[in-house]
């Protein structure tokens, strides 16, 4: 009898080792399927954004930028700006949609693909008269999309003013921004509001988010007329990345 018992107790060790193994190699399967497609869909943006350069010329010394909106338009119709911020590796062709779900997970060329794209709020108009102009992205592992957001966190970025610069460009013109506010906070509503009731609101909007800046910039909160705010998630929990920009009256 006990001889019998040890034979079924060894028996279930087996199967329970065989199970384990099996469990084992699906979580194995399942993750180099994640990691092929990941990369697959990384390669394919940045096939796009390849693609999209062809209609973008930039000369940062010069001050001119270039961006032919009627050919990137016939790709995309959503495509509505441009953004670019000096030495972040932030340099894009915005879109925006009818809601702010659908270029989550796909590109610019509408293709699926959980990298997204980089889209304005669905409430904004894109012009600068706009008080808050705000434009989301993915924080990519790869470091494309957003992920720069989290590395002009850094002093090294920080401490060369000549940084501090955003283009905002539409078919409008070229409009320059200077950054005032960089911060980590959990997600929220406030820091992507896009209208406001009266001046008030809005100043009292400005003076919050540069309080909740880690770096420290000069600004007169008085003569701010529009923002420029990129957001994108932190990849820890539900917390964001937040960089507001003030335009610069020319």
């Amino acid at each position: 009898m006990v001889s019998i018992v040890k034979k079924v107790k060894v028996k279930w060790k087996n199967v329970l080792r065989i199970l384990i193994i099996l469990l084992a190699l699906v979580g194995i399967i399942y993750s180099l399927y994640h990691i092929f497609f990941w990369h697959k869909e990384n390669e394919e943006n940045k096939k796009v954004e390849e693609t999209i350069n062809e209609y973008v010329t930039i000369d940062e010394q010069k001050e001119e930028y270039e961006v032919n909106f009627d050919e990137l338009s016939k790709i995309n119709p959503d495509t509505i700006g441009y953004i670019y911020i000096p030495n972040s590796g932030i340099s894009f062709v915005v879109v925006k949609g009818k809601n702010n779900s659908y270029y989550l997970n796909h590109n610019f060329e509408k293709e699926k693909n959980q990298g997204g794209w980089i889209f304005m709020d669905y409430s904004n108009t894109g012009e600068i008269t706009d008080k808050n102009i705000v434009i989301y992205g993915h924080n990519r592992f790869n470091g494309s999309m957003f992920a720069p957001l989290k590395t002009i966190m850094g002093k090294d970025w920080y401490k060369n003013e000549s940084n501090h610069t955003l283009i905002y460009v539409n078919r409008n013109g070229i409009h320059k921004y200077k950054v005032f506010s960089q911060y980590t906070i959990e997600a929220e509503d406030y820091y992507i509001t896009t209208s406001f009731d009266n001046d008030e609101s809005f100043k009292e909007f400005v003076s919050t988010v540069k309080k909740r800046s880690q770096n420290k910039y000069d600004l007169d909160i008085d003569s701010v007329k529009s923002v420029i705010t990129l957001s994108t998630c932190t990849n820890i929990g539900d917390g964001r990345i937040a960089l507001h920009a003030a335009l610069i009256e020319e």
